[in-house]
């Protein structure tokens, strides 16, 4: 199959253009280089299109993150007339202001978002025909990652981490590799949403001690913040953020994927798309 791949120089990118040409499809990848999704519709000959660029930050203005996701799903989908569109959106468009626990794809989407992206990127999938296929992972991390963890990790002061609930809540995290297979069950499989992520859920503190260990940090303490404080002084540094031009170091968005449960329900992903994902894995770690 002659396979398309926006996105091809980014983190997921990069690792869906490796797994299907091992894979032994015809890759043709697409980086910004060869066209700005955001400039109009292109010339795209493939059977089908794996669309991975996004405005993947949480901070960034609303105009700037619907024309990088929503206007550039748009001039995809006109530019792959007959191709099948597998759209690589994301967990976020769930409700931020509760915990998601085994949310399914029938929740419906909320009419608020906390950040520009998520918001963006629930309106990107609007944007797309019946027969597409939505990948919705949660936390996707692995070799190449560069802003899940060295995210969190750039929050070390010292020798101390001090994170929402000191990051004690479960999470279904997505390892890259889980991501990428599921992307290869999407080209032929039923059209529809599917969440996608590891094959059980993790407490998050212990993941992230794991990963610390792996890189030799076992100084590091994770300390506790209690969620609701951490919320309203993250709000208060985007008001500053805003009225300064500057970024916060700590939004709302953030607070809210890190304190609150995030858990995801697989079964459809495993009964309609046959996918078996492995587990949480941080084997090379150290590499990162």
């Amino acid at each position: 199959m002659k396979v398309a791949v926006t996105g091809a120089a980014g983190f997921v990118g990069r690792a869906v253009v490796s797994h299907l040409r091992e894979s032994g499809h015809h890759v043709l990848p697409l980086t910004r280089a060869d066209w700005d999704i955001t400039s109009g519709p292109h010339s795209i000959v493939a059977d089908a299109v794996v669309h991975c660029a996004a405005r993947a930050d949480d901070w960034v203005p609303l105009g700037s993150a619907m024309l990088a996701n929503r206007i550039g799903t748009r001039n995809v989908v006109m530019s792959a007339a007959g191709a099948r569109i597998v759209h690589l959106s994301s967990s976020s468009v769930y409700d931020a202001f509760t915990p998601s626990v085994r949310v399914s794809e029938s929740v419906p989407l909320p009419s608020r978002f906390l950040a520009a992206y998520p918001e963006s990127k629930a309106a990107a999938e609007a944007e797309l025909p019946t027969d597409a296929v939505v990948l919705r992972p949660h936390a996707v991390y692995g070799p190449g990652d560069t802003t899940l963890l060295p995210r969190i990790l750039a929050g070390i002061r010292g020798s101390r981490l001090v994170l929402p609930e000191g990051a004690r809540v479960r999470h279904t995290l997505t390892h890259i590799d889980n991501l990428t297979r599921a992307v290869s069950l999407a080209l032929s499989g039923p059209a529809g949403v599917y969440n996608i992520g590891d094959d059980t859920d993790v407490l998050l503190s212990a993941v992230l001690r794991e990963f610390l260990a792996r890189r030799g940090r076992t100084d590091v303490t994770i300390a506790a913040i209690p969620y609701r404080a951490a919320f309203n002084a993250a709000a208060v540094l985007e008001r500053i953020a805003h009225a300064t031009g500057s970024r916060p170091r700590l939004t709302r968005y953030a607070v809210s994927q890190l304190g609150l449960e995030r858990t995801l329900d697989l079964s459809r992903a495993r009964e309609l798309l046959g996918y078996v994902p492995g587990p949480t894995s941080l084997v090379g770690a150290e590499e990162w």
